[in-house]
């Protein structure tokens, strides 16, 4: 069954969820496929999601269905208006972070999700195939277990932030509902193999006052109390807030920082995380604030970073506030106040993503990029050579004439070009067209001009090795709207005449974060569904060409920008999704994009040592006195030269997997692995090499490759090498199939 007939079966309330669901575990199951050996990595995704559509019918319904019920039958954790937690944190914490209890709603999810499994043939079969038929049980086992943790918790989970001298440290901290705790959390590390592999070791309090540090990264440390669970990384970080605890201390109650938090409380919050930035820039090892070019960019001054996310009704809305110790001043009051955003009038309802942002003044910018800029910055001083030259000013003849607020508008990228528009307010339209004009009789650019409606369009065209852009203008009630062609610049001007605009969408108009004006400093506009589409393009187009055709009925994602003398301000609405429900999600396609990522970056590292093989073939052809290069060094680019071509430099690999840095032993880095060549060498002439590629990170790849002379390429499973190996070695690894 295609995926247009299975959209064509969905009921449209599902649409939305899922469209969410079946990019994201539609992708997981491409992931996959892709997280087999090497020789399997390069298969082209769309076969593999075509694949798993056609072998489930329906099953894009049922995730539609699934989708629905987790979020209309799930009750997230409320709103809290105190925290316990928070006076009890060191007075020196500078991140501070709060997160509910999710145990209920996660238990909720997993019951859900279970219960459609069972009244779900295509799920049900969907789920128990392949990988997942492994996979599967142990994330229902996850989820059943962080429900199982968080019953023995209070409503709220703390992370505390502080700087140990020069060194960060975390602590996070949880009241303990019930007791058992210790002995639950021993079974958990248990049967995950033990400390050694867990990392985590737990604590009563009579064990805590005689454990000592095992190895620099001991791993974490979890001491549970009768009234609260701690986790730290250092004993003495530990032992240091149980004593606090026994005193009985609420220091960071009465700490400037500890009361700005407290005071989101206020309102209600879900999420709360927050940073005292004044803090932080003081205790960094290298203070930024004695960067001169930093200072006068104003953002010297911020003091406080606050995040929340709270319900508002149906609604969820997040909000952040980025704090300064004064006005603000420099790079930071570019932002200006709030105002009518009447660009908005020109966009359409239709786009896939609008921005839009009030500046205090272009002309200001310009002095102040300048200022930052110093004196011998040459892009500056090639603009006053050419104002001196044409006889005019960009800060006046130019920036000058505009006024604040500047929109952009994407409405499409499909070929042959995009489809897009820029709203810049004017404040002379007159003496712009004129410097403009005289930009472009210097340019020698072809352009012309039209009427229409009364209204003047110009039109530049601008060279191309294979087709010709196109830039469209016209000015209307003090306005420049800029776009990819003529009928874009009139249909901009359409909707501005006829009210029918982004900014009078019904659509628009109802994701407003409640209590916030639509008179802003800034705006972002985005349709999740249509941008989901777009990167599903060349991996599903089907899917991609049905997700745009319903993307009337998603919800869009909107966030506003306030400015006022002392704080930026950030609101977004959102709908009722929370992260119990992410949870599901994020269990099944995490681990499979981690593999995806994995197998990409082997798939590269193979093709990178095989182009390795390849250059040393021809440099012992080119310099056959030398035999092999020594090093990656010599078969890159001279640095002096990059045109010139010799043993030392033979310009055979580019820089990204060769340069001047990888001479020796030294390791080229490229695509999440790390590049070398051994060469086996007598009386400079090297007779045999071995080239090898090994991970970063555990993160970036688990297998290292390695070839010879001969040019078979060898794999090893293991973690990253941390020296090249020997020819021996090499040969002694299995072929790659």
């Amino acid at each position: 069954m295609r995926c247009a007939r299975i959209f064509q079966q969905t009921p449209r309330q599902w649409i939305r969820p899922a469209a969410r669901i079946a990019a994201i575990c539609l992708i997981a199951t491409t992931c996959d496929a892709q997280s087999k050996p090497v020789a399997s990595a390069t298969r082209q995704p769309q076969a593999s999601l075509t694949r798993e559509l056609n072998k489930y019918p329906g099953l894009l319904h049922e995730f539609a269905q699934l989708f629905s019920k987790l979020q209309n039958n799930v009750q997230y954790p409320a709103s809290r208006s105190e925290s316990h937690l928070l006076p009890l944190l060191p007075a020196s914490t500078i991140v501070y972070g709060a997160f509910p209890n999710y145990g209920d709603a996660a238990h909720q999810v997993l019951q859900i999700f279970r219960q459609e499994l069972q009244d779900s043939a295509v799920l049900r079969d969907w789920w128990h195939s392949g990988e997942r038929a492994a996979s599967g049980p142990k994330i229902e086992e996850f989820f059943e277990k962080f429900y199982q943790v968080h019953q023995y918790l209070g409503d709220e989970v703390v992370v505390s932030g502080v700087m140990e001298g020069r060194n960060p440290a975390l602590l996070v901290v949880a009241e303990v509902r019930k007791p058992g705790l210790q002995k639950f959390l021993q079974q958990m590390i248990d049967a995950f193999g033990g400390e050694s592999k867990a990392g985590v070791r737990v604590l009563d309090l009579q064990e805590l006052a005689s454990a000592k540090e095992k190895s620099p990264n001991d791993g974490w440390k979890l001491l549970v109390r009768p009234d609260f669970v701690v986790g730290a990384e250092k004993l003495e970080i530990l032992r240091a807030f149980n004593a606090r605890l026994d005193q009985g201390s609420r220091e960071f109650a009465s700490a400037p920082f500890g009361q700005r938090v407290a005071q989101e409380y206020q309102s209600g919050v879900t999420v709360l995380t927050g940073a005292d930035l004044q803090k932080i820039l003081e205790q960094t090892p290298n203070p930024a604030k004695q960067d001169a070019s930093f200072r006068r960019s104003g953002f010297a001054d911020v003091k406080y970073l606050v995040w929340e996310r709270r319900g508002v009704g149906a609604q969820a809305l997040s909000q952040a506030e980025l704090s300064f110790t004064g006005p603000r001043r420099g790079t930071a009051a570019w932002l200006a106040k709030p105002a009518r955003l009447g660009s908005l009038d020109f966009v359409s309802p239709e786009a896939m993503a609008a921005a839009t942002l009030v500046l205090t003044s272009m002309a200001q910018v310009f002095d102040d990029m300048k200022e930052l800029a110093g004196p011998s910055s040459d892009p500056f001083a090639a603009i006053a050579g050419g104002e001196k030259a044409l006889n005019l000013s960009v800060k006046d003849d130019l920036l000058g004439c505009l006024g604040g607020e500047l929109a952009v508008e994407l409405d499409a990228i499909a070929p042959p070009r995009p489809v897009w528009k820029a709203i810049v307010s004017v404040k002379d339209a007159v003496r712009l067209q004129r410097t403009v004009s005289t930009l472009l009789a210097l340019t020698q650019l072809p352009s012309a001009d039209a009427e229409d409606g009364g209204i003047t369009f110009h039109s530049v065209t601008v060279p191309s090795s294979t087709v010709p852009t196109e830039v469209n203008y016209a000015f209307v009630d003090g306005y420049l709207i800029v776009a990819s062609s003529h009928d874009a610049v009139a249909d901009a001007i359409r909707l501005h005449k006829s009210g029918g605009s982004l900014a009078k969408s019904p659509r628009f108009l109802a994701t407003r974060p409640p209590g916030h004006s639509s008179d802003a400093s800034g705006m972002f506009y985005e349709d999740p569904l249509i941008m989901a589409a777009l990167q599903l393009r060349n991996v599903a187009p089907e899917m991609a060409e049905s997700l745009a055709q319903v993307s009337r009925d998603s919800t869009p994602a909107v966030f506003y920008l306030y400015g006022d003398d002392t704080t930026i301000r950030e609101a977004g609405g959102g709908g009722t999704l929370d992260v119990a429900t992410i949870l599901v999600v994020a269990a099944v396609a995490i681990p499979n994009v981690l593999r995806s990522k994995i197998a990409a970056n082997e798939a590269s590292a193979v093709g990178s040592v095989r182009t390795v093989n390849t250059a040393q073939v021809t440099y012992e052809a080119t310099y056959p006195k030398r035999g092999f290069a020594p090093d990656l060094a010599t078969l890159g680019l001279d640095p002096r030269d990059s045109k010139a071509y010799s043993a030392e430099h033979a310009g055979l690999l580019d820089a990204t997997l060769a340069n001047e840095t990888c001479a020796g032993d030294a390791w080229c880095t490229k695509s999440g692995f790390q590049f070398t060549i051994t060469a086996i060498c007598k009386q400079h002439v090297c007779t045999d090499f071995v080239v090898v590629a090994t991970p970063v990170n555990t993160n970036t790849g688990t297998r290292s490759f390695c070839s010879t002379s001969d040019g078979v390429i060898r794999w090893k499973i293991g973690p990253p090498l941390t020296s090249p190996i020997t020819l021996s070695d090499c040969k002694a690894w299995p072929r790659i199939p």
